[in-house]
């Protein structure tokens, strides 16, 4: 495992090779150091970093199996508390850094078709300026027959008494048992972030529907918010607030606002929920921009 630390102006960030994991960004401002991601707790450890990768694509499969052009294939659980092949194998696999500088970081992972069907190399490039930080990512099929792929990252932001978010979408998707989702309906009144509210304290993991590609993270109590944007092919996104049912530990400070390039379950449905179906030796790429704001 490999640590990169990353400093431009005010801001530094944090990238681990195991998992591929954002292990800290933060926004020094006036002698204080605020957390834009939540800071990593264990830092050989995805599912306490501050954000991780999603390849090659996000959530879950219902049932572990789907069919592509008439053949059918089956996942394998890669959780021991999740019956599902869970975000894919990046967040669990040791990534080869490529490249590191004091403001840059490029990342690489590679996985042969074991247990899943899906043979791939993936990188991440982080890039830290004064001003913000970009995270891409690319897939490319190095297997022997087409896949449908996807992208996504999972980050985790602070959650106080005053966080509010804004992020558009066309509509939402319920939940159904095994954390899958269910179908597709109008956004409720409480998680309707078309205009900046605040987060309802209940569990939520709910994927939104065309998603316009912006979003952004108040947090009135230090006067900062932070921007996020994306690159057209992340149309999709989940939120994700934990409860002490999930995680007995969980104590309320963080949620999770995930950019994907298509649906969770997309491989059962219609037009593949947005993935991408890759023949071999083609990629997918995108990028997603952290930029934080000073706040009234």
């Amino acid at each position: 495992m490999a640590i990169i630390d990353l400093q431009d102006g005010p801001l530094s960030a944090r990238v681990s090779t195991a998992g591929g994991v954002l292990l800290d960004f933060s926004w020094t401002r006036d002698g204080r150091k605020i957390p834009l991601l939540r800071p990593a707790e264990d830092e050989a450890d995805a599912l306490s970093s501050a954000g991780y990768p999603l390849v090659p694509f996000g959530n879950r499969v219902k049932g572990n199996r789907f069919t592509f052009e008439g053949r059918d294939y089956d996942l394998r659980p890669n959780r021991d508390w999740d019956p599902h092949y869970l975000h894919g194998d990046g967040w669990l696999g040791e990534w080869e850094l490529r490249s590191g500088s004091a403001s840059e970081a490029l990342i690489a992972f590679r996985h042969r078709a074991d247990g899943t069907p899906y043979s791939y190399a993936a990188e991440q490039h982080f890039v830290l300026t004064a001003t913000g930080l970009q995270l891409a990512m690319q897939v490319k099929n190095t297997g022997d027959e087409a896949l449908p792929f996807g992208l996504g990252w999972h980050p985790f932001f602070p959650l106080t008494e005053g966080t509010t978010l804004l992020a558009k979408a066309e509509r939402f998707w319920t939940e159904t048992e095994g954390w899958l989702p269910g179908e597709p309906a109008d956004i409720p009144v409480d998680l309707d972030f078309s205009q900046a509210a605040l987060l309802p304290r209940r569990w939520i993991n709910n994927g939104f529907e065309g998603w316009d590609g912006r979003a952004r993270i108040a947090w009135p109590e230090s006067g900062t918010a932070l921007d996020l944007t994306a690159d057209p092919i992340f149309r999709h996104a989940v939120i994700f607030l934990s409860d002490q049912r999930f995680d007995p530990g969980f104590r309320g400070d963080y949620f999770c606002f995930e950019p994907m390039s298509h649906l969770a379950n997309g491989h059962n449905l219609p037009g593949l929920g947005d993935l991408t179906v890759l023949r071999p030796g083609e990629s997918l790429a995108g990028s997603i921009r952290l930029q934080p704001r000073e706040i009234a």
